[in-house]
């Protein structure tokens, strides 16, 4: 419940910074992300969330809280505090903002995040490139509507229209419709 940069601080969120405060994923192969840190020592998210109200909340649809990104790119990873759920657990979306600003859906909350980057590593590193070429080969979170559409929560508030103010785009929806329909495929 606790207000960061005027949006409410995930619960999941919040008990990863109690345990690590910090962490690099995959750093070895070109599909990392980065953690912003967030511990006694430094504050490094607020000052990134001041900085994203002041210059990229108001470009999406719906505000969102940025946690992790993928380092050297405008690609981020933030929370949804409007979607959460009754425990205030709330949706991840990868956000790009290069030239007109959206948000891909990628998991309902963030553990489930942590759980599809997990798998979308496994398969990266599955391809006989994959260490080398990174998302050259496999892009996260596009190239895995299979991985994302496990999520039912999600799979159902995409179907629900909850994402759709932050896909703007017919490329956005398309890719939402392939999570949808894939997520039939699995049942």
């Amino acid at each position: 419940g606790t207000l960061v940069e005027g949006l409410p601080f995930d619960p999941v969120l919040s008990a990863v910074y109690a345990r690590v405060g910090y962490a690099a994923f995959a750093t070895d192969v070109p599909a990392s992300i980065i953690l912003t840190r967030y511990d006694d020592a430094e504050k490094k998210v607020e000052e990134d969330n001041r900085w994203w109200s002041g210059h990229n909340r108001d470009r999406l649809a719906l505000p969102t809280f940025v946690f992790a990104g993928e380092p050297m790119l405008a690609y981020h990873y933030a929370t949804v505090p409007d979607l959460a759920n009754a425990q205030g657990c709330q949706p991840v979306v990868h956000v790009d903002v290069y030239e007109e600003p959206y948000a891909l859906p990628v998991a309902s909350n963030v553990d489930l995040f942590f759980d599809a980057y997990a798998r979308y590593l496994e398969a990266l590193l599955t391809l006989p490139t994959g260490r080398e070429r990174g998302t050259s080969v496999l892009t996260f979170p596009w190239d895995v509507p299979e991985i994302i559409a496990r999520d039912d929560r999600l799979v159902n508030l995409i179907q629900a229209g909850s994402f759709d103010q932050l896909m703007p785009s017919i490329e956005e929806q398309r890719w939402a419709q392939k999570v949808i329909t894939t997520r039939g495929s699995l049942m």
